[in-house]
């Protein structure tokens, strides 16, 4: 039996790849009933949300954050509106392998006029098997309208191979063609160039690239996924899908609920079959949801099904499966994994009690215990909130997972006295947690997060550390997870348990200061001094340490006509100091006729608008507050004037969050020019677009406005 929801909670699932456990179900008055011996298989299955926009893989329940959450009545009336329980025949899918002479001259897609590639065909089948648990039939046929599209002709088919918990079977990939006389030649891919990628101890997958693909092709495969697990169905892709349907055949005893979160119409088919129940779900000409900047999470606003097993029916009994947080942490803290490694008398080493030992100030002790897990602790690459090989071993290796790390570090600072606790954590990439669904018990909410980290309280003060990223100091919130929710865990009678909002007040910063000499011959040769302070430090470090060349492609490149000199850094390995960039540049100026023109605005990372599309889906994330601060000095040569300067201005977004002040003094000879941006939120919703839009236009043309150089009049 299958319940359809149509509240359109705003929650959905993300990709991540922890090394998961699942609770084991107690269904000792099943054992003498085979039919059910495969809901244990089914039901302890790690799910997968399969979408093409990377390869399948490990994926985890994430939801709605508290600026994100929607009206119930009117997402209630949304999804109503949306709803159609199909009563038309459903569309007859052309067979595998027959390709219509219309879809290889197709140009464009009809409804996404700048795809790089169309969907035609996205089609499968989810089956409980008795005794064996679930398999997929998928079937997937997609058109290749640009060079850029050329990209969908590589696949990856993520899959569990530790134990041989799952396999992909039956591959068949062909890529059709037209030839010179429009005749369709079909090009088979051969067995032997598809071939089996490990991940990582649990993972694998399967990949290959179709022959003979141009751009013009059609390329076509099928597979099934045998023992794969519950899925969530996505509708909508970054590229536009023309016909996406989504199957689901289980017996009438597992009582599966289902969550439509969609922004337009969708059908729905029940029908019956014996003691099974097939219900059928389909979209059409879906456009694509990609390439909006600064936002949290892009599968969070596509268009999908959210499933899950909620109870069983046995003998006329139904047994609920939901769960609630206080079952969940409970079930954490008792977990050997998780809990039990929590309580671990870790070793200190003499070095670490050295220098311990003169240090009172609770803080000073924090930052001292993580700092020396940072150095002393490598990762391995691998994310979750396990410790599958316990925090003892990993620490006598100096090397493990994020989450033997963070739970070492927990360790550490309770053995120093500080009010330390495990916090779960989503990051963004990874999505946003839903604090009112707790799960069921064969997948506990706990599944949505990706990683641990430790939490600490200090002075009424909260910290956040992540042992494993070797960057961030202890005074900020890894930016991965700033502005989403965490969940304590402690023991339920200590009350210390808990959700928490990940915020900090510290700004992303950045003070540019520019010295430019002009010529007569109309160049400008100048000198930058960039300083990044706390979360613009953090984000252009990564950069900075891949050396001058990526910094200058990243951070140089969009400012036209500039020719770089030398770069240098400052501070890059002491994380209580603000990166300083050191620039030398020379650049032409613009002319037109007897005038030369340039912006003070150099530099700042601020020369383009990001924000010139007319609508706009999601929310604007920056993550943090943020503060640009840009002064400049340009000397004009002798013999030269300034036409007229702009006006000195000051310009506020009418709710105050934004400011923007500009102002310029020109005296013998010398331009002095103060440019100061501060943004006072870290987020916009998609409903204030249109507001934020009109401001941040006239913003970055104020900021760019120019500064014109003439000779001076006889």
């Amino acid at each position: 039996m299958i319940a359809t929801d149509t509240s359109c909670r705003g929650d959905f699932f993300c990709p991540c790849d922890q090394e998961s456990q699942c609770l084991p179900l107690h269904l000792d008055q099943l054992n003498n009933l085979p039919y059910f011996v495969a809901v244990f298989n089914i039901l302890t299955k790690q799910a997968f949300l399969y979408t093409n926009d990377r390869p399948p893989g490990q994926f985890c329940h994430h939801h709605t954050p508290n600026y994100m959450k929607k009206s119930t009545l009117l997402t209630l009336l949304l999804s109503v509106a949306l709803f159609s329980t199909a009563q038309k025949k459903e569309p007859e899918l052309p067979a595998f392998g027959k390709v219509e002479k219309a879809e290889l001259e197709m140009k464009e897609c009809s409804f996404d006029e700048k795809a790089e590639a169309l969907i035609l065909v996205d089609d499968a089948q989810l089956e409980f098997i008795i005794g064996s648990g679930l398999d997929m039939k998928r079937r997937v046929r997609i058109k290749i309208l640009s060079e850029k599209g050329l990209d969908w002709a590589n696949v990856h088919l993520n899959y569990v191979s530790q134990n041989n918990d799952q396999g992909i079977t039956g591959l068949e990939a062909q890529t059709y063609n037209l030839d010179d006389n429009g005749n369709i030649i079909v090009t088979k891919l051969e067995k032997k160039l598809v071939y089996d990628k490990k991940l990582n101890k649990r993972r694998s997958e399967k990949v290959f690239t179709f022959p003979g693909v141009k751009v013009g092709s059609v390329i076509e495969y099928k597979y099934k996924h045998v023992g794969m697990g519950l899925i969530d169905w996505y509708f909508q892709r970054s590229i536009p899908v023309k016909y996406s349907r989504f199957k689901m055949d289980f017996p009438e005893e597992i009582e599966m609920h289902v969550t439509p979160h969609v922004s337009r119409k969708y059908e729905q088919k029940k029908e019956t079959s014996g003691r099974r129940v097939i219900n059928t779900y389909s979209m059409t000409d879906v456009p694509s949801f990609s390439g909006e900047p600064f936002i949290i999470n892009e599968d969070f606003y596509r268009d999908r099904l959210e499933t899950k097993v909620i109870a069983y029916t046995i003998d006329g009994r139904r047994y609920n499966r939901v769960t609630n947080w206080l079952q969940v942490i409970k079930q954490l803290m008792e977990d050997e994994d998780f809990g039990g490694q929590v309580k671990k008398n870790i070793p200190r080493t003499a070095d670490l009690d050295a220098k311990l030992k003169n240090i009172t100030q609770p803080y000073e002790r924090m930052r001292t215990i993580y700092k020396y897990v940072q150095d002393n602790m490598q990762w391995n690459e691998y994310v979750g909130i396990w410790a599958l090989d316990g925090v003892k071993s990993a620490w006598k290796d100096k090397k493990g997972t994020s989450g033997e790390i963070n739970l070492i570090l927990v360790n550490l600072l309770k053995d120093a006295k500080l009010n330390a606790h495990p916090v779960l954590v989503s990051t963004h990439e990874n999505g946003v947690v839903n604090t009112l669904d707790a799960g069921t018990l064969d997948w506990p909410g706990y599944q949505q997060f990706d990683k641990v980290m430790a939490f600490v309280e200090i002075d009424g003060k909260e910290y956040v550390l992540d042992a494993s990223q070797k960057e961030t100091p202890a005074h900020l919130i890894p930016a991965e997870i700033l502005e989403t929710q965490g969940l304590v865990i402690e023991k339920i009678e200590t009350f210390e348990w808990g959700w928490r909002l990940l915020s900090n007040h510290g700004l992303a910063r950045n003070l540019i200061l520019v010295n430019g000499k002009i010529d007569a011959a109309g160049k400008m040769t100048g000198e930058a001094t960039i300083t990044s302070y706390d979360y613009a430090r953090l984000s252009r470090l990564p950069v900075a340490k891949k050396g001058k060349e990526k910094y200058i492609e990243t951070y140089i490149s969009s400012n036209q006509g500039m020719t770089v000199d030398d770069v240098s850094f400052t501070n890059l390995d002491n994380d209580s100091l603000p990166l300083v960039q050191h620039i030398k540049f020379n650049k032409p100026l613009n002319s037109s006729g007897e005038y030369s023109y340039f912006s003070s605005n150099i530099l700042s990372g601020l020369e383009k608008n990001p924000f010139v599309a007319d609508q706009r889906y999601s929310d604007v994330f920056f993550g943090t507050n943020q503060t640009y601060t840009i002064m400049g000095n340009f000397s004009i040569p002798e013999g030269y004037e300034l036409d007229e300067l702009p006006k000195n201005i000051k310009m506020i977004m009418p709710d105050t969050s934004i400011i923007m002040s500009r102002m310029a003094q020109f005296t013998n000879g010398m331009l002095m020019t103060k440019i100061q941006v501060e943004f006072k939120r870290p987020y916009y919703p998609a409903t204030q677009y249109a507001e934020f839009q009109e401001f941040y236009k006239s913003l970055f043309e104020l900021i760019n406005e120019q500064f014109v150089v003439r000779k001076k009049k006889a």
